[in-house]
């Protein structure tokens, strides 16, 4: 017999066993000194964002590092803080199916989480046919000269870099959509709302290319900047405890949707005790008055950074496969 969590490793491990294969790795992706032997297979390549470092670094750049929070030699549960090199963990499929996922894990905006929102989501997709890269974004309260829109710059890169490597990874370029979770999820929210904001100038070719996602996934996401149902950890990370009126409304997705933002997949626990589930029903609403095409599912029970490990065996533990069902209906698995 087998349990769930046994299956759901192993499931995990094969879609890993896809990473093998002639790697272009640059910057490492992050990790623990001296864990050789990490409970979830590993991303054998990357690719760094800036050629030339990250613009606009701090007159003291943060050190990296990455702390292990997870009691459970079976599972990793890391969390990387400080990053001043700003990379994607490359995940590919056995069979590609032309599909692209940019996946941004949480972290409040004070780190970016790397197994449970990541990794292994990235394995998930990648199991099924995803192309799936990882973003490891810079963090705004750390003296970037970009502020607040440091992590959407990243992002927003990411989405040109992936566009023009196209070939190299059998993607299409008109099917690169993204995810996120948490602080993720308002990041993946941002870049749906605001793909075409100058928020650094053009470096290369890759820069001429649209950042907008195909579709966009923001899971219990954090959105609104404003009280009372804005994440105070978040908010007080990207636009500093005491932000006025206008810089909050210029950072909550749901003020900024436009005819343009493309079609959204929503999902969020009514139990989230962290970020209320109001900030998806804003978002969607937001959406909705923009006749912009918007799913969305709100399970009883799930609590906040659930991701898929933990809710095997509830009702929220069918939301992956929602999601795969409804990007069908776009066009996104041809």
């Amino acid at each position: 017999m087998i349990d769930r969590r046994t299956a759901l490793i192993g499931s995990l491990a094969a879609a890993g066993m896809g990473l093998s294969g002639k790697g272009t790795a640059q910057t490492a992706p992050p990790h623990i000194a001296g864990d050789d032997v990490p409970a979830w297979p590993q991303p054998v390549e990357t690719i760094d964002l800036w050629p030339d470092g990250a613009p606009g670094m701090p007159a003291n750049p943060p050190t990296e590092s990455v702390e292990e929070r997870s009691e459970d030699s079976a599972i990793n549960d890391r969390a990387v803080d400080n990053i001043t090199v700003p990379r994607m963990a490359v995940f590919k499929p056995w069979r590609p199916n032309g599909a692209s996922m940019l996946i941004m894990p949480g972290g409040g905006y004070v780190r970016v989480v790397i197994d449970r929102e990541g990794y292994e989501m990235a394995q998930w997709l990648a199991e099924r046919g995803f192309t799936c890269f990882v973003l490891f974004y810079r963090l705004p309260d750390q003296g970037w000269a970009a502020g607040p829109d440091v992590a959407l710059s990243d992002a927003q890169r990411a989405m040109r870099l992936i566009r023009h490597r196209a070939a190299d990874y059998a993607i299409d370029p008109a099917r690169v959509c993204a995810m996120g979770f948490s602080a993720g999820g308002h990041l993946c929210a941002d870049l749906a709302t605001r793909f075409d904001a100058k928020t650094y100038d053009a470096i290369d070719d890759a820069d001429t290319l649209s950042a907008r996602p195909k579709v966009a996934a923001p899971i219990y996401p954090v959105m609104t900047m404003k009280r009372p149902f804005a994440h105070e950890g978040s908010r007080t990370a990207l636009i500093g405890k005491n932000a006025d009126e206008k810089l909050e409304t210029a950072h909550s997705p749901d003020m900024n949707v436009k005819d343009n933002t493309p079609p959204c997949f929503l999902c969020h626990a009514e139990d989230d005790p962290s970020v209320p589930v109001e900030n998806t029903l804003m978002f969607r609403a937001a959406l909705k008055a923009k006749g912009v095409p918007v799913e969305t599912h709100l399970f009883e029970h799930g609590g906040h950074g659930f991701a898929m490990r933990r809710v095997i065996g509830k009702p929220a533990g069918r939301w992956p496969e929602l999601l795969l069902n409804w990007a069908r209906t776009h066009e996104v698995l041809i």
